[in-house]
């Protein structure tokens, strides 16, 4: 991708078609895990403005019409789905300043990054790709409403679950599970195993030269079709 910072078109931001991450950019992702600190970063700030953050928002962009057919409640803003390069070091042991990856999380129009409801994640480092949707750390009153839903819609959520297309893109559904059923809920329900669930997402990885390609944006798309059922069903059981 050329060297080059998404233009100002008036009050319209330009950003340039999407023809793959660049090489540049792992490179500059992997020459940072090796200088984490803020002189190193400072000096080669422009590189990760060109190679890492453009590449990214321009691939945001791109997958906005494939959103529009599938799931346009939700927003893909450039600016606002990225997730920022500096950590968050206050609560952690390891202190380097930078993020060694860069990754999105595209969540419904109002609401924040991060935890909050069901969303879709994309994450690009050096050696590997992920990406998927669902909802990872939901709070105990999300937990509690979920569950409602699943017993309540027992057909649809086995429905989604069982679809050729989630079965052929993820397997099965991923997350961590209490060890009993939870309080409320007879041990011999019939969905006792969806039931113990705490999380609730779904997720594939690929090698890393999988970005690199311009069908890299279509193969991603198609990842987070496959995972809407579920995250409507969860953000509806949520709400």
């Amino acid at each position: 991708m050329a060297k080059s910072k998404a233009a100002h078109l008036g009050d319209i931001d330009f950003y340039p078609p999407f023809g793959g991450f660049p090489a540049e950019g792992i490179d500059f992702m992997k020459r940072l895990k090796r200088n984490n600190n803020r002189p190193w970063f400072e000096k080669h700030k422009e590189e990760y403005e060109s190679y890492v953050k453009l590449p990214m928002q321009s691939l945001i962009v791109a997958l906005q019409p494939y959103f529009l057919k599938f799931a346009p409640e939700f927003d893909l803003n450039p600016k606002k789905s990225l997730f920022r390069i500096y950590r968050d070091v206050r609560f952690s042991s390891d202190k380097t300043p930078y993020k060694t990856h860069a990754a999105a999380h595209f969540v419904p129009r109002g609401k924040p990054k991060g935890v909050e409801g069901s969303g879709y994640y994309l994450h690009i480092e050096p050696g590997q790709v992920f990406l998927g949707g669902g909802i990872y750390m939901p709070d105990g009153d999300q937990l509690k409403n979920i569950r409602r839903a699943i017993d309540a819609n027992t057909g649809r959520f086995l429905s989604i679950l069982r679809s050729k297309k989630f079965i052929s893109t993820f397997k099965r559904l991923e997350g961590e599970k209490l060890k009993r059923v939870p309080k409320g809920y007879e041990a011999d329900h019939p969905m006792a195993e969806w039931l113990k669930q705490k999380q609730f997402f779904v997720w594939v990885e690929w090698p890393q030269a999988r970005c690199g390609q311009e069908k890299f944006v279509n193969e991603v798309a198609g990842v987070f079709e496959a995972a809407t059922p579920l995250v409507q069903f969860l953000n509806e059981a949520m709400s």
